[in-house]
């Protein structure tokens, strides 16, 4: 194998890592995600975990976050729970930050 195959091979596996952490990072961002609008649902237990996997099953409907984002908003006008899209943003940037960080760490 020449050196230039190793190093492509190389790429092509730190590219397949980037993005299987990408993808841990962005489902943990959504069950995060989900557990802070079960709770502003008044949703715990049990349930706070169901709906935390539910908004995880959102993410798979379309590509990017819209398919979340609305889950959670019309979840949130059929309780009244006057949160703006832009908080709820707000709030998925902070969370992805945050789990991304867990996901390098190995939590």
């Amino acid at each position: 194998m020449s050196e230039f195959d190793k190093r492509e091979e190389g790429f092509e596996k730190k590219f397949a890592l980037d993005e299987e952490q990408k993808f841990r990072a962005e489902a943990r961002r959504n069950r995060l995600l989900g557990l802070w609008a079960a709770e502003k649902l008044g949703i715990s237990g049990e349930a706070a975990s169901a709906y935390a996997k539910e908004v995880i099953a959102a993410d798979f409907e379309e590509a990017g976050d819209g398919d979340v984002l609305r889950k959670i908003m019309a979840d949130f006008a059929a309780k009244n729970v006057a949160i703006t899209e832009q908080a709820i943003r707000a709030k998925m940037s902070e969370l992805i930050a945050v789990a991304a960080a867990e996901v390098k760490t190995g939590k």
